[in-house]
């Protein structure tokens, strides 16, 4: 510049975040539904967990793990988990019984939602892995791949709800998260709101 005195004129860059609130029924009304969801997917788990105790269940448990029909390469896997149960049939009936009894009530009253998510997908990709023999034997007539998977995949959803959505604030983590914050670590997949602020559902961040 000439015959002047130089001036820096300041860059003007926009880092400003604009929050977008998400509407529709489901972001209005997503407290509500995720714990009816929630809750009746426990009563449908407490369910069958209860028939498990029904008396001549545990004669049958014992003929439901079979590798009839499937590959001959998880001939193996059926073979050692016939002889587990076979061994000790009523002991593996109604233990698999208390889990799904004891998940569902977890689910009812949501109490230690993280480690019955997780663990409830477990046990369902078990079931189905074992007594439900992956779904199969798969060719002419098959019609599905098996509950337990299903299952599986309800956990995961739950699992992202409440990632998404955060605590549920009808379930007994949310009393105990009140008094002792620190039960959010085995209780929740998202740290909490702070005490005071809002839950209003989801946002997106724009920039902009």
């Amino acid at each position: 510049m000439s015959g002047g005195v130089g001036r820096s004129v300041p860059r003007m860059e926009s880092n400003a975040v604009t929050t977008v609130r998400l509407e529709g029924w489901w972001p209005r009304n997503a407290h509500v539904t995720k714990t009816v969801f929630r809750i009746l997917f426990g009563v449908i788990w407490l369910i069958d967990g209860a028939l498990k105790f029904v008396s001549g269940f545990a004669a049958a448990f014992s003929g439901a793990i079979t590798g009839n029909g499937q590959p001959a390469w998880l001939q193996g896997w059926f073979s050692f988990w016939a002889t587990q149960v076979n061994g000790n049939t009523v002991f593996w009936a109604y233990f698999v019984g208390s889990l799904e009894v004891a998940l569902g009530l977890a689910l009812i009253f949501g109490f230690m939602r993280k480690f019955a998510y997780v663990g409830g997908a477990i046990l369902s990709l078990f079931i189905w892995a074992v007594p439900e023999g992956f779904g199969g034997p798969y060719g002419p007539g098959a019609t599905d791949i098996g509950t337990g998977a299903m299952y599986a995949m309800l956990f995961l959803a739950l699992i992202l709800i409440n990632a998404t959505y955060g605590p549920s604030k009808w379930s007994l983590d949310h009393l105990i998260e009140t008094r002792f914050p620190s039960w959010a670590r085995i209780a929740e997949f998202t740290r909490p709101a702070p005490t005071g602020s809002a839950t209003q559902g989801p946002k997106v961040a724009v920039s902009a």
